[in-house]
C-alpha cells in the first residue's frame, strides 16, 4: 500500500520534515516514490508547502495519508 507521509530532516531538536509519498514498508526515512511538499515546524509561523497537483494525483490513484499528513492537508486546503 502507498502512503503519504513525513519524512523526517533536520538537525537533534530542530525538526524538518518533507511530505513524501512511499511504500509502506519502507523505513521512515527509507527511499521514497515522490516529494510533493515540505513542513518546517521551528519557524514561527510553521511553514507549510505542498504541491496541490502532485498530492491530489496521489490521492486519486489511491495513497492513503498519514494522520499528520491528513491535518496537514486539510490546513493547505488540499482536502476538506
Amino acid at each position: 500500500m502507498v502512503r503519504i507521509r513525513l519524512k523526517r530532516l533536520g538537525a537533534k531538536k530542530a525538526p524538518f520534515y518533507r511530505i513524501v509519498v512511499a511504500d509502506q514498508r519502507t523505513s521512515r526515512n527509507g527511499k521514497s516514490i515522490a516529494e510533493i511538499g515540505y513542513y518546517d515546524p521551528t519557524k514561527e509561523p510553521s511553514v507549510l508547502k505542498v504541491d496541490e497537483e502532485m498530492a491530489k494525483e496521489w490521492l486519486a490513484k489511491g495513497a492513503q495519508p498519514s494522520d499528520t499528513v491528513k491535518a496537514l492537508l486539510k490546513k493547505a486546503g488540499v482536502i476538506e
